[in-house]
């Protein structure tokens, strides 16, 4: 092994890493540059993170499995309690915008982790040859 190349750190946990913006090379912190967007590379290990695909689909998921979660607990606020419409609009807005970025953060970074530990890359289709 020569110098440039990063030491190999023990494995962190999935959801440890995903929760701390770990870089699945070296571990540093340094995956997110804001609450849900990649750096452009490690800043540690110079890992380039624009080579992995995470795309939207994260972001679907999560919007409607957080949206799900917030009406039942809505829906179980008003049955219990029946406070005023203002109350629920003042509950559930921050409440279902944090679920949705920190669990989209999370959920992002476990993407990233997952196609660097699993060697995935985009699709190609081989040519068979004819003989």
């Amino acid at each position: 092994m020569t110098s440039s190349e990063p030491v190999a750190h023990p494995p962190i946990p999935l959801i440890v890493a995903a929760a701390r913006g770990s870089c699945p090379r070296c571990g540093a912190a340094t995956m997110f540059a804001g609450p849900i967007g990649f750096s452009p590379h490690c800043r540690q290990c110079d890992l380039d993170y624009g080579q992995f695909n995470v795309g939207d689909g994260p972001a679907a998921f999560l919007t409607l499995i957080v949206g799900a979660v917030m009406v039942g607990l809505a829906l179980s606020v008003e049955l219990k309690f029946h406070p005023p419409l203002w109350v629920h609009m003042l509950l559930w807005t921050p409440l279902t915008v944090a679920a949705v970025v920190g669990s989209l953060r999370v959920a992002k970074g476990a993407l990233l982790t997952l196609e660097y530990r699993n060697k995935a890359r985009e699709g190609r289709i081989v040519k068979e040859k004819r003989s």
